[in-house]
């Protein structure tokens, strides 16, 4: 389908499931050789990051450990500046490497609260690995080594990313048609 709908909402394709599995692809192979012979924790970033993060991890090579965090900011389409922490880390990250998987940075605001409480931990290595980036929203200075794909700063839904909580189950990505 090119266009769907999503609580009222018009929205059109943006990145098919050929390009969503080419760019984790890109990203594994990226990750593999900058990290052959290296243990690394995954911090994955629910509810939007786990099917990037399931689909990204099949294809790393080596035993890593995984974990999880959920953060939010959004509350329908539009990002607010209040994080909430709905699940906390429960691991030790102190001396190990460790890449943030998360689907999306558009402002950074999320992201820049992740880091400030993983880097509390003295990890070895911080590395962060986001599926989409919106460079027009990004509004913080922090490195982001591993990025999928660029877009515009559009609203989006699918493969993870959801309005209100629907369309995270979509295997495509779309975008708010205007």
């Amino acid at each position: 389908m090119e266009e769907i709908n999503i609580k009222g909402k018009l929205f059109q394709k943006l990145i098919s499931s050929k390009e969503i599995e080419e760019i984790v692809k890109s990203l594994s192979q990226r990750i593999n050789k900058d990290y052959t012979q290296k243990e690394i924790v995954f911090l994955i970033v629910l509810n939007g990051a786990f099917m990037f993060a399931s689909d990204l991890l099949k294809l790393i090579e080596g035993n890593h450990k995984l974990s999880f965090i959920k953060l939010s900011s959004y509350c329908g389409v539009s990002s607010n500046n209040e994080i909430k922490e709905l699940i906390g880390l429960n691991e030790d990250l102190r001396d190990n490497n460790i890449i943030i998987i998360e689907d999306i940075i558009d402002s950074g605001n999320t992201m820049d609260c992740l880091i400030e409480k993983v880097k509390a931990y003295n990890p070895a290595t911080l590395e962060i690995c986001t599926l989409v980036f919106k460079p027009k929203a990004f509004k913080k200075r922090f490195n982001i080594k591993y990025i999928g794909r660029e877009i515009s700063n559009e609203f989006i839904v699918g493969y993870g990313f959801d309005l209100d909580g629907y369309g995270r189950n979509i295997k495509e990505i779309y975008q708010l048609k205007e």
